[in-house]
C-alpha cells in the first residue's frame, strides 16, 4: 500500500538521544488514519507517552510532523506540526503542538520522511543532521550557548545554504517553558523550545534531494492548483481589498488586503511600486503586507518585499529595513515576521512615544523582533507583554521583587516609550536572570505558581485577554460570538484557529456571508455581524464543529490554517463561493485514494477527538465540561454596561453560552453533561482502541458512579 500511495514520503523517522538508535517506520501502515501533522502527533503520544509524564521529562517525546500536502505544488503548504507535552499549559502540562512555516516541512518530506520522532535525552548538546538517508547525531556544544541564527549560519555552512535549520536559543537552552524553536529566520513553533532544551537538542537540520510523488492525473492537479489561486484573497483569506477600485464590488478598510495600486515598496532596490491589475495571479504577493498592516502606512516606505513559506503567494512574512535601528541599537537593519512576532516588542508598551503608528512604534517591533528571534522568546499571542503591564502598572513588580532588581530595571525608559528598555527586558526574560526573570519565563503559569496570584485576577480583566490554562484568547467572541466562545474552550493553549474569523472577516458584506453559510452550514443564522450577536443556535454549533475539524486538518496535511479554508472568494462569477472540498480533492489526487469532504471530515474529527481523549486521560477527568471548557468572567462583561445581543458589544450570556455548549457537544456526539466523548463516538471514528482504554480508566460517560 505504501508504495501505491502518494502525497506521503513514506516514512517516519525516529532518533533516540539516549541511546544514539536511528530508525523509521512506514507512515501509511502505521498513521494513514492520522494523516499526518497533529494527527502523528497525538498518536505518538498517546501510544508512547505514559499519563503524567512531565514537559521535561526524558519519557517526553517531541514530534516535527509534515503533511500529506506538504511540498507539493499545493498553495500555502509549508507546515510543520511540533507537538509534545505542553509545557505552559497550567496547573499541569498537557498535550499541545506549536506549528512553525518556513521551508522544513517540504525540507523534511524531500529527505524521504513524513516526521521526525525525537526521544530520550543526549548527554551532551547535540544537533541532528538529516541529509536523505543519512542521519547523523551531532555534537553541539560548540553552538551551546548562542543564539538561534548564530547556531543556524554554522549549522548552513556545514551542510549547505540549502538546508533548513530548526533551532532554539538561549531561552531554551535554560528550559524556559516560553521558548520556541524557528526555522529560516523567522517561522518559530512556540512553547516547545525548552522541551527540545531539556534533551540537550540545540537544532534539527535538513538537506532532501527528492520529490512529492503524485498519484492522480498531473493535469487535473495543475487545473485545481490555477483553481485554488483564483480563490485566494490577502492574508487570512480576506477576499475583498480595503480601498475602493472599480476591480472589485466591494471593499472594506479592515481587510488585509492592502496592496493599492500606487503603493511602493519604498526600501526595495529599486523601489517598487504596485500597477495595474490587482487580480494579476502572478502577483499575488502585491496583496498582503503585514507590516503595513500592523503598523500603519508609514511601513510602506520600509518594506523590502513578502517572504513566506513553501508554496504560498501570499508572503506575509514583510521584510522591512529601518537603517536606524543599526545605529541606535546595534541591531540588523533588515527585518522579517508578521502578526504577533512583527508587533513583539512594540507589545510590551502601554504607550508609545508619538503613537503605536510613528517611527518609534516601528523600531521596538524590529527590536524586539531580532532579540525574540535570536533568543528564542515567545509572546504566547502577546500574553507575554500584556503580563508585564498589568503587573507594572498595577504595582505587583514593586511589590514581589527585591528593591534591587526591581531598581535595576530601566522604567523610566518604560514609562517613556524608549525602545532601549527592550534591550533589558527580553534577554532578562529569556536568560531566566533574577526572579523577574525566573517567572515570567513561564508564561502565566509562573504567575499563578511561584507569586501565588489567582487565575481569576486574571480571567476578570479583560485587558489581559487571558483565557485560561495559562493561555490567551485567539479569535473569540471579539470576532464570533459564541462560535469563538466554543472554540477557545477545546485546546490546552491558546486555540490557533483561524477557521472562523477567517470567514466571518474576509471583507464581503453581511448578506453575502449569511447566503455563502446557508450553502456551507445549512442556514443563514450560522453567521452574526461582528458585535451584533443573536442567540445561540445548532448552525452555529456545526459551524464551530467544522471550524475545529478543518484546524485539525490543515495541521495534518501540512496546510496553512492563516490562509484557509476557502469557504469565500474574490469572484463574483462565483456568487463570491470558494470550494469546501479543496483539501479532499487535493489529497484524493495527492494520495490516489478518492476521499470525498464528508470523509476527509470525518479524518479530523478523529484526529480532534484523539487530542480530546489525550487531555482527558492525562487530566484523569471525568467531567471535562466543567474542569476544562471554562470561559473567563471578562467575556460577560461589558464596560459600558451593555446587556447581551445588543448592537455593538461583544459581552456574552452566561445561559446562552451553556446552552452553545449543549448543542456543540450534541453535534460532536459527546456527552452533554461532561463533555467526555462517547463508546460511540469512538467507535464511529475508528477510536476503538483509545475508547476501551478510556473506558478501563473510567473516563468515558457512565462509567464512574
Amino acid at each position: 500500500m505504501a508504495s501505491a500511495t502518494g502525497g506521503f514520503a513514506g516514512k517516519v523517522l525516529r532518533v533516540d538521544l539516549s541511546t544514539g538508535a536511528v530508525s523509521t517506520e512506514s507512515t501509511v501502515e502505521r498513521y494513514l488514519d492520522v494523516l499526518g501533522g497533529t494527527g502523528i502527533g497525538y498518536r505518538v503520544l498517546w501510544d508512547e507517552v505514559p499519563a503524567g509524564t512531565g514537559a521535561f521529562d526524558p519519557a517526553n517525546k517531541i514530534v516535527f510532523a509534515t503533511g500529506v500536502l506538504a511540498g507539493t505544488g499545493v498553495p500555502c503548504n509549508g507546515r510543520t506540526a511540533v507537538t509534545t507535552i505542553f509545557p505552559t499549559c497550567w496547573p499541569k502540562p498537557l498535550v499541545g503542538s506549536g506549528h512553525m512555516g518556513g521551508q522544513f516541512a517540504a525540507k523534511l518530506k524531500y529527505a524521504g520522511y513524513d516526521a521526525l520522532i525525537v526521544e530520550g535525552k543526549a548527554d551532551r548538546p547535540v544537533w541532528i543532521s538529516i541529509r536523505n538517508s543519512q542521519v547523523q547525531i551531532r555534537d553541539a556544544r560548540g553552538l551551546w550557548g548562542e543564539g538561534i541564527r548564530r547556531a543556524t549560519l554554522e549549522i548552513s555552512r556545514e551542510m549547505g545554504g540549502e538546508c533548513a535549520v530548526a533551532a532554539i536559543g538561549q531561552a531554551g537552552e535554560k528550559l524556559a517553558p516560553m521558548a520556541i524553536v524557528a526555522n529560516s529566520v523567522s517561522h518559530s513553533a512556540g512553547g516547545v523550545g525548552g522541551v527540545m532544551g531539556s534533551k540537550n537538542l540545540k537544532a534539527v537540520a535538513v538537506q532532501g534531494d527528492g520529490a512529492v510523488r503524485l498519484a492522480g492525473d498531473k493535469g487535473e492537479w495543475e487545473r485545481l492548483v490555477k483553481f485554488h489561486l483564483s480563490i485566494l484573497g490577502g492574508n487570512n483569506q480576506h477576499v475583498v481589498p480595503s480601498f475602493p477600485t472599480p476591480q472589485s464590488e466591494y471593499y472594506n478598510p479592515g481587510s488585509r488586503w492592502v496592496g493599492e495600486p500606487g503603493r511602493r515598496w519604498g526600501a526595495a532596490e529599486p523601489p517598487v511600486e504596485i500597477t495595474g491589475n490587482i487580480r494579476d495571479l502572478n502577483r499575488i504577493a502585491y496583496r498582503t503586507n503585514s507590516a503595513a498592516f500592523y503598523l500603519g502606512a508609514n511601513a510602506w516606505q520600509y518594506t523590502v518585499r513578502g517572504n513566506g513559506c513553501t508554496g504560498c503567494p501570499i508572503r506575509c512574512h514583510t521584510i522591512v529595513k529601518v537603517p536606524s535601528v543599526a545605529a541606535k541599537y546595534g541591531v540588523g537593519e533588515m527585518g522579517q515576521n508578521t502578526c504577533a512576532g512583527l508587533l513583539f516588542g512594540r507589545g510590551f508598551f502601554r504607550k508609545l512615544a508619538a503613537g503605536d503608528k510613528s517611527h518609534t512604534s516601528l523600531e521596538a517591533c524590529m527590536l524586539g523582533m531580532h532579540l525574540a528571534d535570536d533568543l528564542g522568546l515567545w509572546c504566547n499571542y502577546g500574553q507575554l507583554q500584556r503580563d508585564l503591564i498589568k503587573l507594572y502598572y498595577d504595582g505587583t513588580l514593586k511589590a514581589k521583587l527585591g528593591a534591587k532588581e526591581y531598581d535595576s530595571i530601566p522604567w523610566d525608559k518604560y514609562e517613556s516609550g524608549d525602545p532601549a528598555f527592550l534591550l533589558d527586558m527580553i534577554p532578562r526574560i529569556a536568560n531566566r536572570q533574577g526572579e523577574l526573570g525566573a517567572v515570567l519565563s513561564q508564561g502565566t503559569a509562573g504567575l499563578f505558581t511561584a507569586w501565588s496570584i489567582t487565575e481569576r485576577d486574571w480571567s476578570q480583566d479583560k485587558e489581559t485577554a487571558y483565557w485560561k490554562m495559562g493561555h490567551p484568547k485567539h479569535h473569540a467572541n471579539e470576532d464570533d460570538g459564541q462560535c469563538g466562545v466554543i472554540i477557545n474552550t477545546q485546546y490546552n493553549r491558546d486555540a490557533q484557529c483561524h477557521s472562523h474569523v477567517n470567514f466571518v472577516r474576509n471583507g464581503l458584506p453581511l448578506a453575502v456571508q449569511k447566503r455563502l453559510a446557508a450553502e456551507t452550514w445549512g442556514s443563514p443564522e450560522a453567521v452574526d455581524a461582528v458585535g451584533d450577536y443573536t442567540p445561540a443556535n445548532v448552525y452555529k454549533a456545526r459551524r464551530a464543529k467544522w471550524a475545529l475539524i478543518r484546524k485539525e486538518l490543515h495541521d495534518s496535511l501540512g496546510l496553512c490554517n492563516w490562509m484557509g479554508p476557502w469557504v469565500a472568494s474574490p469572484l463574483k462569477e462565483r456568487d463570491y463561493g470558494g470550494d469546501d472540498s479543496l483539501e479532499s480533492k487535493f489529497f484524493s489526487l495527492a494520495t490516489g485514494l478518492k476521499t470525498n469532504r464528508e470523509e476527509l471530515d470525518r479524518m479530523g474529527e478523529r484526529i480532534f477527538v484523539l487530542h480530546r481523549a489525550l487531555t482527558q486521560r492525562d487530566m484523569g477527568e471525568p467531567d471535562l465540561r466543567s474542569r476544562h471548557d471554562t470561559v473567563p468572567d471578562w467575556v460577560f462583561k461589558d464596560a459600558n454596561g451593555a446587556a447581551p445581543f445588543s448592537k455593538g458589544t461583544t459581552r456574552m450570556d452566561r445561559e446562552d453560552i451553556a446552552k452553545a455548549m449543549d448543542l456543540f457537544y450534541e453535534v460532536m456526539d459527546w456527552d452533554r453533561a461532561t463533555g467526555a466523548p462517547t463508546m460511540e463516538a469512538y467507535a464511529r471514528l475508528g477510536l476503538q482502541d483509545v475508547g476501551r482504554r478510556m473506558q478501563a480508566l473510567k473516563l468515558t460517560p457512565g462509567t464512574r458512579g
